[in-house]
């Protein structure tokens, strides 16, 4: 026997090997009359005991397990199950290093900015803004990782949080992680889209009773610099009520915790592919996209309000309606399960998060000072 015919034999015994594996899982949701194998690929060909959605749902997670997936498909009048391997791409993760180290100096600059420190004649005074970077940070990357853990919890795969350095107020425009793969169940969407702004929105509560308790030293705006005068939500007043926090000038601590509540806010809107939308999604099924369908209305509306009526700075609200038209136009996916509705305490808690979420809202959340 020469080398490459002792190869085909290693082949089709890696593939019945497979098959032995794999066959007590297929033939539940799956007859088969017949398999055949082109190198790593496995064609069983049969008839399905059940609709396309539940076999694919039935199984993801058995297929996962040995690091393969598989189509149903139709073609010459039978259906064919393809099984193959999952190609696993490598993580990049020093560019999440890098981009985790330049929000960290970021933030750092406009921390530093809120303590009026001027960068240009004091380099060396940059640290000042480390307890603004430490708060932000812990906001952001406790509402990502959050998202991660949950992820790999139901067997998804995820990225770890890309951290996003811009040249805004706060130094970044937050972070992200990358899902990969189908969503498994509705149980698996609703834990994943939950656990981000539960976490964020508990870390920026403790960031926010930190920084009350922190005195802001009295400081002189650098020339050019822009000053916004914020709207408090309820949840924020209600904090400052209990800590007893009556000062004007917000320290830069406190402030991270504020816009921690804000982006809970805009991360609960319930459309689209934000977490509101999959939590809603994940609560309501199919009759979800009636909500998403209206809710970059509403906000369009809110902003006209807020311009036309009030004679205030209502922008966001537009801006958020528009990103919200374009990201929501194309759905939300199906997770594999989606005919197992949630229990009752998913139900509650998600409609508890959406009154949290709620209490993060301001009209205004802020306005430039002339």
């Amino acid at each position: 026997m020469n080398r490459e015919d002792r190869k085909k034999d290693r082949g089709k015994f890696n593939a019945e090997e497979t098959v032995s594996r794999l066959y007590p899982f297929i033939v539940r949701v799956f007859d088969v009359y017949e398999i055949q194998n082109s190198g790593e690929t496995l064609y069983f060909y049969g008839t399905p005991k059940v609709d396309a959605e539940t076999l694919t749902g039935e199984l993801w997670e058995p297929l996962q397990r040995f690091g393969f997936g598989c189509v149903l498909k139709y073609e010459l009048g039978e259906y064919i199950l393809q099984v193959s391997p999952e190609k696993k791409a490598k993580e990049k993760i020093w560019l999440n290093l890098v981009l985790f180290i330049a929000t960290f100096f970021t933030t750092m600059v406009c921390g530093a900015w809120m303590f009026g420190v001027n960068l240009e004649e004091e380099p060396f005074q940059l640290f000042k803004g480390l307890s603004f970077t430490l708060a932000i940070m812990a906001v952001l990357g406790s509402h990502e990782m959050a998202h991660y853990a949950m992820a790999r919890y139901h067997g998804m795969k995820a990225s770890l949080p890309y951290f996003i350095p811009f040249p805004t107020f706060i130094g970044t425009m937050g972070a992200v992680i990358r899902y990969k793969g189908p969503v498994p169940s509705r149980k698996a969407l609703f834990d994943v889209g939950v656990a981000g702004p539960l976490a964020g929105l508990f870390m920026s509560v403790a960031v926010t009773i930190i920084g009350l308790n922190l005195e802001m030293p009295a400081v002189e705006p650098l020339p050019g610099s822009m000053m916004f005068d914020l709207g408090m939500p309820p949840l924020f007043v209600f904090i400052q009520t209990l800590v007893g926090a009556t000062g004007q000038n917000l320290h830069p601590v406190a402030f991270a915790g504020w816009v921690g509540m804000f982006v809970t806010l805009l991360n609960l809107l319930p459309a689209g592919q934000l977490d509101g939308g999959h939590i809603l999604r994940a609560m309501m099924g199919k009759k979800a996209e009636k909500i998403s369908f209206l809710m970059p209305r509403i906000l369009f509306l809110t902003g006209i309000y807020v311009i036309y009526w009030l004679k205030e700075d209502g922008v966001i609200w537009i801006f958020w309606a528009l990103l919200l038209w374009v990201f929501s136009a194309a759905g939300h996916p199906s997770p594999l399960h989606d005919k197992v509705e949630l229990d009752k305490k998913r139900i509650l808690l998600g409609i508890i998060t959406f009154i949290l979420g709620f209490l993060c809202f301001t009209l205004i959340p802020f306005k430039p000072i002339s």
